[in-house]
């Protein structure tokens, strides 16, 4: 096919699962290549008997009656050399240009020549994917890629998206600023965030991609696929033999009634973007079916999720906020589903801008890498030649009001800044058994650590806070000598500060360019800082923001539900990606996935699991506060963690690689108690009393009976390591909380060590060979016991570890600005040390090392020093 000269210009949009082509007219027209009569061509491939290679409808309607020689997806097929249909290899490029190929011939029937190209593809391919696509050019039979004599053009899909944007819709992008780019496709999602750089010699916007990421696995036939599902087991329930054919069809018959099945649910889900029910025929079935919007919304809800989880993830990772973009434009035909626009506009802030037909931007966005004829760009109404229609873009508000959470305090006034520890909803390695309310028990070995030398606590000097501002809700925590401290300002940022208490200095200040009517706090690592929002609900989405420990440098940033819980490795954080149902391995430094596993399923598609990092004596020996979550992590030693999935396996992975390292079916359910210590799996089963079991994690071979209740009335409150070879339970006859008692378990042997009353304690700290039981209501009060079960002190008041030889007294851990004495505690001593008291400070907010504290005050932050170096 000859090219010729003219101002006839041609944008293809080769997409995964359809073809768009726009052809532009000498008098600046636009107006969509129709294939049969429609604007979308399937980029489906058919070989025939004689070798020939068929595309597009041709090929859907060849491939029903031999599946075998059909390939609906070749762009996925990129990174295969070739792909095997009827028995013979096809070269995958020769895939690739039978569809531009029918391309190309469909636009010589509609003008006569193949007018000069420009071809679009994801901002992701490198350099050996465009050569693919270069050869395909070629087989194609078009001029071969390149800007030079009428060379077919290459082009990123988002710039081509942004140039619609921007010269189309004429939508203002400054030099300097960013639009984000959703292409939601019918095969995979791809996001990218594009900049303009700076203006050309003709005026226009000079794009380039900053960053890109998408879901090669997530696209409109993966909606199409859940309402399937849903819709078969309908059917299924009341005509099984129809449902059976439909799902495992045998003739040729039955593959067509399959296609037509699957073409319909398409068309009753395209159709709900404009009504609220659609019909949907079933062959074999009298009575059609019908879909309503609501149902399509939350079947899809939880696939959509993590296309918005992976736009905010782009954006971040870009060192942008959604508010700070020039736009966000809605491209691909799967971007209509209105519940994606609505979404995307509650979660990240921004409206998004999407069009009637969104399938179209790329392709005609790309025509603008060739010159623009003068005229007005104008495209014609689809399907009717002639009929012209100017182009527009909706800005899509959401149907439903965006809830805005106030930052009113909790009504249980105090228990806020506790309940709003980092480790209590984002939990850290060493945190929270799952299903206990504040059970977190840690070990220490108390023959490693020495005395420590306590005194009168004094204040060193103070941090201060912005003008006008009040740490009301504070957050501290210790790593080492390094103290971080942070607090919610007024324009709704937090800001953390790094001080060094032995120098007297401060390190770093550093605000979140996010934005939150409530924050949850911070979590401190040796490398990282970790700020996290607030939300009330557990679905909502929230922002998570990684500063570089050093420097105050924000690394990136994420959005993550409120019940997603983040453990903490060796650069490595997983994060249990609860509204996805699966694991990823995140890296520390820049956010990127290394790893991810989908959770394992029960018979009934639940996927809720439960995940447990493998905790050493490294891991839990550093200061805590009182409720037992430490103020750091170590997560370089045992790098195991421990998934329970909804069908009661139990998965062994390995935290950094990602690697599977034993699975075990029938081992517990999520909402079991389980620990995991000392390369020790122990699962509590409850049924008339409760027994504990062990299993090896190296073997994940067959359980060893640890201890069983002698009482069968006596409920499990919780369970928790309290020595080397040595586990505690709390537990409580017939839910009376005077009756709770502790009861110590040899780890090694199994048995009963001791076990001595508790009333009301419902937390264990431990330290030495000793555990503190601890209440957490009415009287707040603290038993000491030793290594035999002896009770060393009973006082009022909280306990918290310093480290494995000693512990520290509050009188109270309150919100409240106050005096509040302190006293320190040394292993097997019976006698606290009185140290005076800490004056004018947020008890609760404050924490320690094994020589420093550091506290929120009324309007600044306290540094104390409490013992002598």
């Amino acid at each position: 096919m000859a090219q010729e000269d003219g101002a006839y210009a041609l944008g293809v949009d080769l997409g995964t699962s359809n073809t768009v082509a726009v052809l532009r007219w000498p008098d600046g027209r636009t107006r969509p290549l129709l294939f049969d009569g429609q604007p979308i061509m399937p980029s489906a491939v058919y070989l025939d008997d004689a070798g020939r290679l068929h595309a597009g409808r041709d090929a859907q309607r060849l491939g029903q009656a031999d599946p075998a020689r059909y390939e609906p997806n070749p762009k996925r097929r990129v990174d295969d050399p070739g792909v095997l249909l009827g028995g013979h290899e096809v070269p995958t490029a020769d895939l690739l240009g039978a569809v531009l190929g029918t391309v190309g011939r469909t636009a010589v029937e509609a003008v006569g020549f193949l007018p000069p190209a420009v071809l679009t593809y994801p901002a992701s391919w490198g350099a050996r994917r465009r050569d693919v696509l270069a050869t395909a050019v070629a087989r194609a039979g078009w001029p071969p890629v390149g800007t030079d004599n009428g060379g077919t053009r290459l082009t990123t899909e988002p710039v081509a998206a942004a140039r619609y944007f921007a010269d189309v819709l004429r939508r203002p992008v400054p030099v300097g600023a960013a639009i984000a780019v959703f292409d939601f496709g019918g095969g995979t999602l791809d996001v990218a965030v594009v900049r303009n750089e700076a203006v050309d010699a003709d005026g226009r916007a000079t794009f380039v991609v900053v960053g890109s990421g998408g879901l090669a696995e997530l696209g409109g036939l993966d909606l199409d696929a859940t309402l399937v599902d849903h819709l078969g087991g309908l059917v299924a329930r009341a005509h099984p033999a129809a449902w059976q054919a439909l799902a495992t069809p045998t003739t040729a018959a039955q593959w067509r009634h399959r296609r037509q099945f699957w073409d319909d649910v398409r068309g009753a889900k395209e159709m709900l973007s404009r009504t609220t029910t659609a019909p949907v025929a079933v062959p074999g079935v009298d009575q059609a079916l019908h879909l309503t919007r609501d149902e399509l919304e939350r079947l899809v809800m939880p696939l959509l999720r993590r296309s918005v989880y992976e736009a905010g993830a782009v954006i971040g990772n870009c060192g942008l906020r959604p508010d700070q973009l020039a736009g966000l434009f809605l491209v691909g035909g799967s971007s209509r589903v209105p519940l994606v626009a609505r979404m995307l506009h509650a979660e990240l802030g921004i409206a998004p801008t999407v069009l009637e037909q969104p399938e179209l931007p790329v392709a005609e966005g790309a025509l603008t890498e060739l010159v623009t004829p003068p005229a007005a760009p104008v495209r014609a109404a689809v399907g009717v030649p002639g009929a012209t229609a100017p182009t527009s873009a909706v800005p899509v508000s959401p149907a439903e009001p965006t809830v805005q959470m106030s930052a009113v305090p909790d009504a249980d006034g105090p228990a806020r800044t506790l309940l709003k520890r980092p480790a209590l909803w984002l939990a850290a390695a060493a945190v929270a058994l799952a299903g206990v309310v504040a059970a977190t028990v840690l070990f220490l070995t108390s023959g490693e650590y020495d005395e420590i030398g306590f005194e009168p606590v004094s204040e060193l000097y103070t941090v201060p806070v912005g003008e006008g501002e009040t740490p009301y809700y504070a957050y501290t925590g210790f790593v080492g000598d390094h103290a971080y401290l942070a607090y919610e300002r007024k324009d709704k940022r937090l800001e953390i500060v790094a001080v060094d208490p032995p120098g007297k200095k401060e390190r770093w200040r550093k605000q979140t360019s996010s934005l939150s009517e409530r924050w949850a706090g911070i979590t401190v690592l040796p490398d990282v800082v970790v700020a996290y929002e607030d939300r009330s609900s557990s679905t909502e989405f929230r922002n998570m923001i990684v500063f570089d420990a050093d420097s105050g440098e924000e690394l990136w940033h994420r959005l993550i539900r409120g019940d997603d819980r983040a453990i903490f490795a060796k650069d490595v954080m997983v994060l249990v990606n609860r509204g996805e149902d699966r694991l990823l391995g995140l890296d520390l430094r820049d956010g990127k996935t290394k790893w991810e596993h989908a959770n394992p399923k029960d018979e009934y598609g639940d996927g809720d699991d439960a995940v447990y990092q493998a905790l050493t004596v490294a891991d839990v020996s550093g200061p805590s506060d009182a409720r037992g979550t430490p103020f750091a992590q170590k997560p370089d030693d045992d790098q195991r963690i421990v998934q329970i999935g909804a069908d009661r396996s139990a998965r062994v992975i390995d935290a950094v690689s990602g690697e599977v390292l034993k699975t075990r079916p029938n081992v517990a359910d999520p909402e079991d108690q389980v620990m995991v210590y000392n390369g020790k799996l122990v699962v509590a089963s409850e049924d008339e009393g409760y027994r504990l079991s062990k299993y090896d994690l190296d073997s994940m071979g067959e359980p060893t009976n640890l201890y069983t209740a002698d009482d069968k009335q006596r409920d499990l409150d919780l369970i928790a390591m309290c020595g080397e070879q040595r586990l505690c339970v709390l537990d409580t006859a017939r839910s009376d909380g005077a009756t709770t008692q502790v009861v110590a378990v040899d780890l090694e042997k199994g048995g009963r060590l001791w076990q001595e009353p508790a009333p009301q304690a419902e937390l264990l700290v431990h330290f030495g060979d000793q555990v503190a039981a601890r209440t957490v209501a009415s009287e707040y009060r603290v038993r000491v016991f030793a290594g035999d079960g002896t009770e060393l002190v009973n006082r009022e008041g909280a306990i918290a570890r310093v480290d494995g030889g000693n512990m520290i007294f509050l009188e109270s851990a309150s919100d409240s600005v106050g005096d509040y004495s302190v006293a320190g505690l040394h292993t097997d001593s019976k006698k606290p040390i009185e140290m005076g008291q800490l004056n004018d400070v947020r008890s609760s907010s404050c924490s320690w090392n094994n020589r420093y504290m550091v506290c929120a005050r009324q309007d600044d932050f306290s540094v104390s020093q409490f013992a002598a170096g």
